[in-house]
């Protein structure tokens, strides 16, 4: 504003001074110039000053990679080349990929991956030809960290596993775990979830826990129970429920989960529309279910936990 004012001011007195021919132009252009300071120091102190405030912005930690060399064997290379955090797909990991062999497909996959000690499933599946090499992404998705609460990614951990993708039965040219450290390993933190008022704990002991953690419905999965996992043995551990019965009526939501040792997981049980068209469901007011958890290795083993829970939503 203030500026507007002294620019008026100064074509006004300048206008003024075209119609005077006593004085020279050298003095009328001094004398203009000590008019337009008297405005200008005027203005400036009837007005206010304005001071600009910004929100600082929130500290992110500055990303420090060096290249790993996760697999490297007579029959593949698998290479991470670094991070990308901002990738159109999520949270990103870069990887380079070799397939040594001279006659065969390699399919390289991440069998098991987890953030900060959460199990995240990136979906993550590529074949390589005999020879050949590919540059390559593993994503997790945004949407997925923000749901789960985790803000800081620390601890990468991967677990590749390299196979003949015409011989699912033939045994692994690969399998390895790899762990990636965006801030550096020392400042690596775990996951550690706040327990909820609303919470439902069907099993706390030394060796696991399995909270119920909410009800929802999914326009593609139908009703569904959120659960939350978690594995504190060092055995991978399968968790999985039987004879699944929803306001008396069977209906089998087909559901298993394993967990890694040591790691927690978010998971879901969903049933469909139909299913619960089919009988006359339209409230859920029960669920009955034999829960089990065992050695995902050692089906023979005894089981952890094998007990009849039952819910009420």
């Amino acid at each position: 504003m203030k500026r507007i004012v002294v620019a008026i001011m100064a074509f006004l007195l300048a206008f003024s001074f075209v119609g005077c021919g006593s004085s020279s132009s050298e003095e009328l252009i001094a004398q203009e110039e000590k008019e337009i300071t008297k405005v200008s120091n005027a203005i400036e102190e009837s007005e206010p000053a304005v001071v600009e405030k910004s929100e600082p912005e929130p500290e992110v930690a500055e990303i420090s990679f060096n290249e790993i060399t996760a697999v490297d064997n007579d029959e593949c290379v698998i290479k991470i080349t670094g991070i990308d955090p901002d990738n159109l797909w999520g949270y990103t990991v870069k990887i380079n990929l070799e397939n040594k062999s001279a006659d065969k497909t390699y399919m390289f996959s991440v069998q098991n991956a987890a953030i900060n000690g959460v199990e995240i499933d990136p979906l993550f599946a590529t074949e390589v030809a005999a020879g050949k090499k590919s540059n390559n992404e593993v994503s997790f998705s945004d949407d997925t960290l923000k749901e789960i609460g985790i803000n800081e990614v620390t601890d990468i951990e991967l677990t590749f596993n390299v196979y003949d993708s015409n011989d699912w039965m033939a045994d692994a040219v690969a399998l390895e775990t790899v762990h990636v450290y965006p801030i550096g390993e020392e400042k690596a933190t775990i996951f550690e979830r706040v327990s909820q008022p609303t919470d439902t704990v069907l099993f706390d002991n030394e060796s696991i826990s399995v909270i119920v953690i909410g009800y929802t419905y999914d326009s593609i999965w139908g009703y569904t129970v959120n659960l939350y996992l978690a594995n504190k043995t060092d055995m991978p551990l399968m968790y999985a429920v039987d004879e699944v019965s929803v306001n008396g009526y069977m209906a089998d939501p087909f559901w298993a989960k394993e967990v890694q040792p040591g790691k927690v997981a978010f998971a879901t049980m969903s049933w469909s529309d139909t299913t619960f068209e089919e009988n006359g469901i339209t409230q859920v007011e029960e669920i009955e279910m034999i829960f089990s958890v065992y050695d995902s290795n050692d089906w023979m083993a005894d089981k952890l936990i094998n007990e009849t829970i039952t819910l009420k939503p």
